[in-house]
């Protein structure tokens, strides 16, 4: 009966394994450079402790990794088995070392950036994006668009590390910082009346349905809504509600109403809308940063400062 070539290890289980990377790199050394007097030059250390350690290693393993010889040593059949292993986990070991210096330093690692309603249409935004993939190749970028409050709730369960959000929002938890007011316009169907005009006063669309999202998804931009009608004589009269700041475009482009939305929303070229300055006192959409208070690390502050370089441009 033909007798198998594969040769299997067995190692004994002794409740605790003292073997340490150090007896690894040890094994190693002595394997690659054949002998004890050159591997422990190699490791800067007498012969005689590394001879020590490579016998303790042994009787730990419940196998024998060397023949001595005369000159040198020669891996034995165990021994020949084990090496790339060894080899293995130090590659590891140095890898994973690597992988922490580089997330320490901030190099590595990854950034979950939420994203209020609307937000990525801003130009900055993409901008700011490819600055920072630029600057810090090694990071690792996920973004999530959603409203507000979900994404308050994204940083407590640290499923995002920053967010950018409609403020107010009125959280011990999460620490919030300004970070610009965009200037908002008037989105009208096509054939309104004033839709030839490139800027209009706000009272020409008082009495018509006002197509607003609801006060939740950004409580400050809503008031400044309502704030600019009144202020301009009237209070609206609203009519289809919008799920998300961006689906008022559509709703204006079938013919439910009107809409006051960020000038980002330029952008959606939905058929049936035509975008208008706003003139005289205008409400605007101010926009916020914000993490989970208290929470470290240097990949938050390097990307505010990339969205900052960007705001000062826009």
């Amino acid at each position: 009966m033909p007798t198998s070539n594969i040769w299997y290890v067995s190692i004994p289980y002794t409740g605790y394994m003292d073997m340490d990377l150090r007896h690894l790199r040890y094994f190693v050394a002595v394997a690659e450079r054949g002998g004890f007097t050159r591997a422990a030059e190699s490791l800067h250390m007498e012969q005689p402790p590394l001879s020590q350690q490579i016998r303790q290693l042994e009787q730990e393993l419940g196998v024998t990794l060397f023949e001595r010889l005369s000159r040198g040593v020669r891996l034995t059949e165990a021994g020949a088995c084990l090496i790339d292993q060894a080899r293995t986990i130090l590659a590891m070991d140095a890898q994973f070392r690597t992988d922490a210096g580089g997330i320490a330093r901030g190099e590595q690692g990854r950034l979950r950036i939420g994203l209020a309603g609307a937000v990525s249409l801003l130009p900055l935004i993409p901008q700011a994006i490819r600055l920072f993939r630029d600057r810090w190749p090694g990071i690792v970028l996920t973004m999530e668009d959603s409203n507000t409050p979900a994404l308050i709730d994204a940083l407590r369960q640290r499923r995002l590390d920053i967010a950018i959000i409609r403020p107010p929002v009125v959280e011990p938890d999460i620490a919030t910082t300004p970070l610009l007011d965009e200037p908002t316009v008037i989105a009208l169907p096509s054939g309104h009346p004033a839709g030839e005009e490139e800027e209009i006063d706000l009272a020409r669309i008082a009495g018509e349905p006002l197509i607003i999202f609801d006060r939740a998804l950004g409580p400050g931009f809503y008031d400044a809504i309502l704030s600019a009608c009144q202020a301009a004589g009237f209070t609206p009269a609203f009519g289809q509600g919008a799920p998300q700041i961006a689906s008022t475009v559509p709703l204006v482009a079938a013919g439910l109403g009107v809409s006051i939305v960020p000038d980002c929303l330029r952008q959606i070229h939905a058929g049936g809308v035509t975008y208008h300055a706003i003139r005289g006192t205008a409400p605007l959409a101010s926009l916020a940063i914000a993490t989970l208070a208290g929470a470290s690390g240097p990949l938050v502050p390097r990307f505010v400062e990339t969205l900052r370089e960007r705001v000062v441009l826009f």
